[in-house]
């Protein structure tokens, strides 16, 4: 199994972030084994887009939880890192007390 769970919605509160916050984390190294995702739909054409990334943050965005580490932004980018065979996926990791 690629992640550890798949989900539709997301179980955590609204944590407020814009893009300018997100940018301000530092990215760190986030185990694909260890995220929940909070997409369950995968568009194939953003998938294979190589400028997917192009208008938005190069790192995915993670909110851990509980515990837990939900994969909010970055679907594609983590299911590109699978295919080619890496286990872990460059994030910046937004930490909500919950």
């Amino acid at each position: 199994m690629i992640f550890r769970g798949v989900r539709a919605t997301r179980p955590y509160p609204d944590h407020g972030l814009q893009s300018r916050d997100w940018a301000h984390l530092p990215p760190q190294q986030v185990r694909l084994d260890q995220l929940i995702t909070t997409k369950d739909t995968l568009d194939l054409a953003t998938l294979l887009d190589e400028d997917s990334t192009f208008y938005g943050d190069l790192f995915a965005h993670v909110v851990q939880w509980r515990g837990d580490l939900y994969l909010e932004d970055g679907l594609h980018r983590a299911l590109r890192a699978a295919l080619q065979q890496r286990q872990v996926l460059h994030a910046r990791v937004h930490v909500l007390d919950g």
